[in-house]
Protein backbone atom coordinates (compact mmCIF):
# COMPACT_ATOMS: atom_id res chain seq x y z
CA UNK A 1 0.00 0.00 0.00
CA UNK A 2 1.35 3.40 -0.98
CA UNK A 3 1.56 6.49 1.22
CA UNK A 4 -1.08 8.14 -0.96
CA UNK A 5 -3.49 5.27 -0.33
CA UNK A 6 -2.84 5.46 3.40
CA UNK A 7 -3.67 9.17 3.37
CA UNK A 8 -6.82 8.56 1.33
CA UNK A 9 -7.98 5.82 3.73
CA UNK A 10 -7.51 8.15 6.71
CA UNK A 11 -9.40 10.95 4.96
CA UNK A 12 -12.27 8.70 3.85
CA UNK A 13 -12.61 7.16 7.33
CA UNK A 14 -12.73 10.67 8.76
CA UNK A 15 -15.63 11.44 6.43
CA UNK A 16 -17.49 8.36 7.69
CA UNK A 17 -16.96 5.90 4.83
CA UNK A 18 -16.98 2.17 5.60
CA UNK A 19 -14.25 -0.36 4.89
CA UNK A 20 -15.97 -1.85 1.83
CA UNK A 21 -16.56 1.50 0.11
CA UNK A 22 -12.98 2.61 0.76
CA UNK A 23 -11.60 -0.67 -0.57
CA UNK A 24 -13.73 -0.40 -3.71
CA UNK A 25 -12.75 3.23 -4.28
CA UNK A 26 -9.02 2.53 -3.94
CA UNK A 27 -9.01 -0.90 -5.57
CA UNK A 28 -7.46 -2.71 -2.61
CA UNK A 29 -8.60 -5.51 -0.32
CA UNK A 30 -11.20 -4.80 2.35
CA UNK A 31 -9.04 -6.65 4.88
CA UNK A 32 -6.07 -4.41 4.05
CA UNK A 33 -8.23 -1.36 4.80
CA UNK A 34 -9.49 -2.90 8.06
CA UNK A 35 -5.97 -3.78 9.22
CA UNK A 36 -4.65 -0.31 8.45
CA UNK A 37 -7.57 1.34 10.26
CA UNK A 38 -7.09 -0.85 13.33
CA UNK A 39 -3.37 -0.08 13.48
CA UNK A 40 -4.00 3.67 13.15
CA UNK A 41 -7.03 3.58 15.49
CA UNK A 42 -9.41 4.76 12.76
CA UNK A 43 -12.16 2.34 13.77
CA UNK A 44 -15.70 3.25 14.78
CA UNK A 45 -16.07 6.40 12.70
CA UNK A 46 -18.73 4.99 10.33
CA UNK A 47 -20.70 3.42 13.18
CA UNK A 48 -20.77 6.65 15.15
CA UNK A 49 -22.59 8.42 12.31
CA UNK A 50 -25.41 5.87 12.14
CA UNK A 51 -26.35 6.09 15.85
CA UNK A 52 -26.37 9.27 17.95
CA UNK A 53 -23.83 9.47 20.75
CA UNK A 54 -25.44 9.22 24.20
CA UNK A 55 -22.29 9.47 26.32
CA UNK A 56 -21.83 12.26 28.88
CA UNK A 57 -19.08 12.41 31.50
CA UNK A 58 -18.06 8.82 30.72
CA UNK A 59 -21.56 7.49 31.46
CA UNK A 60 -23.78 5.90 28.82
CA UNK A 61 -27.48 6.69 28.50
CA UNK A 62 -30.37 4.89 26.77
CA UNK A 63 -31.21 6.32 23.33
CA UNK A 64 -34.92 5.90 24.03
CA UNK A 65 -35.63 6.90 27.63
CA UNK A 66 -32.35 8.54 28.69
CA UNK A 67 -31.72 6.27 31.72
CA UNK A 68 -28.14 5.41 32.53
CA UNK A 69 -27.00 2.13 30.94
CA UNK A 70 -24.46 0.04 32.83
CA UNK A 71 -21.73 -1.21 30.49
CA UNK A 72 -19.96 -4.57 30.80
CA UNK A 73 -16.18 -4.27 30.29
CA UNK A 74 -14.89 -6.16 27.26
CA UNK A 75 -18.33 -6.33 25.64
CA UNK A 76 -20.03 -4.40 22.87
CA UNK A 77 -21.40 -1.03 23.98
CA UNK A 78 -25.06 -1.15 25.04
CA UNK A 79 -27.22 1.58 23.55
CA UNK A 80 -30.50 0.75 25.29
CA UNK A 81 -31.48 -0.05 28.88
CA UNK A 82 -33.94 -2.81 27.90
CA UNK A 83 -35.42 -4.76 25.00
CA UNK A 84 -38.59 -2.70 25.37
CA UNK A 85 -36.66 0.55 24.81
CA UNK A 86 -34.68 -0.97 21.93
CA UNK A 87 -37.85 -2.09 20.13
CA UNK A 88 -39.61 1.21 20.78
CA UNK A 89 -36.66 3.25 19.45
CA UNK A 90 -36.16 1.16 16.30
CA UNK A 91 -39.91 1.12 15.54
CA UNK A 92 -39.95 4.91 15.71
CA UNK A 93 -36.78 5.20 13.55
CA UNK A 94 -37.62 2.88 10.63
CA UNK A 95 -35.73 5.15 8.23
CA UNK A 96 -32.46 3.94 9.83
CA UNK A 97 -33.22 0.24 9.31
CA UNK A 98 -31.06 -1.19 6.54
CA UNK A 99 -33.38 -3.64 4.83
CA UNK A 100 -31.37 -5.73 2.39
CA UNK A 101 -33.84 -8.50 1.60
CA UNK A 102 -36.41 -6.60 -0.48
CA UNK A 103 -37.56 -8.52 -3.55
CA UNK A 104 -39.76 -7.28 -6.39
CA UNK A 105 -42.17 -9.57 -8.24
CA UNK A 106 -45.13 -9.51 -10.62
CA UNK A 107 -48.14 -11.48 -9.46
CA UNK A 108 -49.02 -14.20 -12.03
CA UNK A 109 -52.75 -13.79 -11.28
CA UNK A 110 -53.42 -10.03 -11.24
CA UNK A 111 -50.20 -8.96 -13.05
CA UNK A 112 -49.54 -6.21 -10.51
CA UNK A 113 -45.98 -5.57 -9.28
CA UNK A 114 -45.40 -6.04 -5.54
CA UNK A 115 -42.51 -6.08 -3.09
CA UNK A 116 -41.83 -8.81 -0.52
CA UNK A 117 -39.38 -8.60 2.35
CA UNK A 118 -37.32 -11.66 3.21
CA UNK A 119 -38.91 -14.19 0.84
CA UNK A 120 -37.12 -14.56 -2.50
CA UNK A 121 -39.46 -17.34 -3.67
CA UNK A 122 -42.81 -15.60 -3.19
CA UNK A 123 -45.09 -15.68 -6.24
CA UNK A 124 -48.41 -14.05 -5.39
CA UNK A 125 -49.26 -10.64 -3.97
CA UNK A 126 -52.02 -12.04 -1.75
CA UNK A 127 -53.72 -15.22 -0.61
CA UNK A 128 -56.74 -14.38 -2.79
CA UNK A 129 -54.57 -14.28 -5.93
CA UNK A 130 -52.98 -17.60 -4.95
CA UNK A 131 -56.40 -19.27 -4.55
CA UNK A 132 -57.74 -17.76 -7.79
CA UNK A 133 -54.69 -18.81 -9.80
CA UNK A 134 -54.32 -22.27 -8.32
CA UNK A 135 -57.97 -23.31 -8.16
CA UNK A 136 -59.54 -21.12 -10.86
CA UNK A 137 -61.81 -19.08 -8.64
CA UNK A 138 -62.13 -16.98 -5.53
CA UNK A 139 -61.92 -18.09 -1.93
CA UNK A 140 -65.76 -18.33 -1.68
CA UNK A 141 -66.27 -20.68 -4.68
Amino acid sequence: MTEGQKTQIANLRGEGYGYVRIAQALGISENTVKSFCRRKKLTGKAASQTMPDMTRDGNHFCLCCGKEVVQTPGRKEKKFCSDRCRNKWWNSHLDRVKRKANYEFICPQCRKPFTAYGNAKRKYCSHECYIAHRFGGGADD
